[in-house]
C-alpha cells in the first residue's frame, strides 16, 4: 500500500514538471515596445505611407514624369513626401527603403527626425525581392533570410521601429502547396526576427490580382494562405500583439468580367480577416494592389461601416502618391501643390478608416487605374 502511495505520489509530481515544462511564457527584450508601437500605427483615422519602393521601381515612377533617377531626384521626391506639413493627422507610419532611411532634408535634418515631428513612426522595408521558385510553375519565392537579424538590428539604431516582408501568391500560377508554405514559412522566420531585434515586423502575403478568377477563388485562396501563414507564426513563437497585417482585399481578379462593389469586396474581406485573423493582431493596413485611388478608399470604407475586431486601416503607395508624383512633375515650384494632393489623399483614407468618406469631392483622376500585371517593388 505504501508503496502505492508513493508510487501515486511520484507520477503526479512527474506529471506537475512536465505541465510546468509546457507551460513557456514569452518574455522578450522588446515585448512591450513593440506592442506600443503597434498600437501608435494603428491608431484612429491613421494608416500607412507605403514610400518603400526600390531605387530601380522609383525610376520607373520618375521616369513616368520626365525626371532622371538620380540619387538627388528620389531624395527630393522623398523629402517632399516626408516633410509634408500636417501629415501626421492622418498618417502614422511610412515605409522606407534602406537608402531614405539614412537621407536628409535639403537642410539636413534626417528624414526620421522629420517624421517623429508629425508623429509618424519610421519603417523599413528588409526583405530582398522576389525570385523564381523552382519546379513551380511561374511561382516566386521571397529572398532577405541571410543576414536579416543583423540588418534589423542597424535599421532599429538608424531609427526604424517596423518592418516589412512582401512576399506574393500568384492565383493564375498556382497557388502551389510548396509556393504557399514557403511564403509562409518566410513570413513568419522574418516576423520572429524582426520582433527579437526591436521591430514590430508588417506581414505581407500579398494575393496578386493578376488572372480571371472570381471573388470567390480570392477568398479560398486568402484563406489558405493566412492559414499557413499563421500556423507557422505560432510555432515561431511570434508575438501576435506586436504584429500588423498587410493583406490584399478580397476582390476578383484584374482580368475577371464580373467586378464587385465595394459592399460585396467588405463582405468578402472582413469573412476572410474573422476566419483566419486571431483579435490579439492589432491592425490590418491593407495594400491597394493596384487599385485606383477611388477604388482603394471606397472599399475601405465600406469595411469601417460597423466595429472591428482589429484596426481596419490602408497601407497605400500607389494609392496615396499617384496624384501627387503627377502634381510634382520634378519641379520645385510644384512641391506645396503636390503636398497638398498627398494630404487630400491622406484624408479621404483617414475619413475611409472611420467609415465616414464622402467621394463626392474627388475628381477624374481618383479613378484612374493603376494596375500593372506581375508589379514588382
Amino acid at each position: 500500500m505504501a508503496l502505492m502511495m508513493k508510487s501515486s505520489a511520484g507520477l503526479k509530481a512527474v506529471s506537475a514538471g512536465r505541465s510546468r515544462r509546457a507551460v513557456v511564457v514569452r518574455a522578450g527584450k522588446y515585448d512591450e515596445e513593440l506592442i506600443k508601437t503597434a498600437h501608435t500605427v494603428a491608431s484612429k483615422g491613421r494608416g500607412i505611407l507605403a514610400m518603400d519602393e526600390s531605387n530601380a521601381t522609383c525610376g520607373k515612377r520618375l521616369d513616368s514624369i520626365g525626371v532622371e533617377n538620380t540619387e538627388e531626384n528620389r531624395r527630393a521626391y522623398r523629402e517632399l513626401l516626408c516633410s509634408t506639413p500636417g501629415l501626421g493627422q492622418y498618417i502614422s507610419g511610412a515605409i522606407l527603403f534602406e537608402e531614405t532611411l539614412y537621407q536628409s532634408t535639403k537642410s539636413g535634418k534626417k528624414f526620421v527626425d522629420a517624421m517623429r515631428e508629425e508623429n509618424i513612426v519610421p519603417g523599413i522595408k528588409v526583405d530582398k525581392g522576389l525570385v523564381p521558385l523552382a519546379n513551380t510553375n511561374g511561382e516566386s519565392w521571397c529572398m532577405g533570410l541571410d543576414g536579416l537579424d543583423k540588418r534589423c538590428s542597424e535599421y532599429y539604431k538608424a531609427g526604424a521601429r517596423f518592418a516589412k516582408w512582401r512576399s506574393v501568391v500568384s492565383i493564375p500560377h498556382g497557388p502551389s502547396l510548396i509556393a504557399l508554405r514557403d511564403c509562409a514559412y518566410g513570413l513568419a522566420r522574418y516576423a520572429a526576427i524582426a520582433q527579437n531585434s526591436g521591430l514590430v515586423p508588417i506581414v505581407e502575403p500579398e494575393v496578386l490580382l493578376d488572372g480571371e478568377h472570381d471573388i470567390d477563388r480570392c477568398l479560398e485562396v486568402q484563406e489558405a494562405i493566412w492559414a499557413e501563414t499563421f500556423k507557422y507564426m505560432a510555432d515561431n513563437k511570434v508575438m501576435f500583439e506586436g504584429i500588423l497585417l498587410k493583406p490584399a482585399m478580397v476582390t476578383p481578379g484584374a482580368d475577371c468580367k464580373n467586378r464587385a462593389p465595394p459592399a460585396k469586396v467588405a463582405e468578402y474581406t472582413l469573412k476572410m480577416l474573422r476566419r483566419r485573423v486571431p483579435p490579439a493582431v492589432p491592425g490590418i493596413m491593407f495594400l491597394s494592389g493596384g487599385q485606383s485611388e477611388l477604388e482603394s478608399t471606397l472599399n475601405l470604407n465600406a469595411m469601417n461601416q460597423a466595429p472591428n475586431p482589429w484596426h481596419v486601416s490602408f497601407s497605400y503607395a500607389r494609392a496615396l502618391q499617384n496624384t501627387v508624383l503627377k502634381t510634382w512633375a520634378g519641379k520645385p515650384e510644384n512641391v506645396a501643390a503636390a503636398q497638398a494632393a498627398l494630404l487630400k489623399r491622406a484624408k479621404a483614407n483617414s475619413d475611409a478608416q472611420q467609415g465616414k468618406y464622402d467621394p463626392s469631392a474627388e475628381d477624374k483622376a481618383a479613378a484612374e487605374g493603376m494596375y500593372q500585371k506581375g508589379y514588382v517593388y
